[in-house]
């Protein structure tokens, strides 16, 4: 059950898109609830793009501290284009409910290339992509890290 609150918690404020260009992005770390620990709930936020990514997975803070590769190891580009890809596959797959586990795949997300997120945005929802395909034993596209 934590893992669908989690999931579609992530799903809902993924991103509400803005028109605008910049990209600035400043990451918090809150804790929303008395039973999660400390670190439990990244909020990513930016007002001036009028989006937010809440990402609440027991483990996904641990996980990126740990195993991820550090932010600038990858270029804003590749992350871009990766985000891209898992994310359609995610969308085609929140499609087939009776092919793909609706408890892993409740909603759609919003992700579009038009807009510039900024490197903070893209390199956590990478990086939990990462997380969720290693954790979850699912594979969205391509080759997944096992880091």
């Amino acid at each position: 059950m934590k893992k669908c609150i989690a999931i579609l918690l992530f799903l809902l404020t993924v991103i509400a898109c803005s028109t605008a260009s910049q990209n600035v992005a400043s990451t918090t770390v809150a804790d929303n609830s008395g039973n999660k620990k400390a670190n439990d709930t990244v909020r990513i936020a930016n007002d001036s793009l009028e989006y937010e990514v809440i990402i609440i997975d027991n483990g996904f803070n641990t996980w990126l501290a740990s195993r991820a590769y550090p932010r600038n190891y990858h270029s804003l580009s590749y992350l871009e284009n990766k985000n891209y890809l898992y994310v359609t596959e995610w969308n085609n797959r929140v499609l087939q409910p009776q092919r793909y586990n609706p408890n892993l795949y409740e909603m759609s997300i919003d992700y579009r290339n038009d807009i510039h997120y900024g490197y903070e945005v893209n390199y956590l929802i990478y990086n939990y992509m990462i997380y969720f395909q290693n954790t979850y034993k699912q594979k969205l596209w391509g080759y997944v890290p096992s880091r």
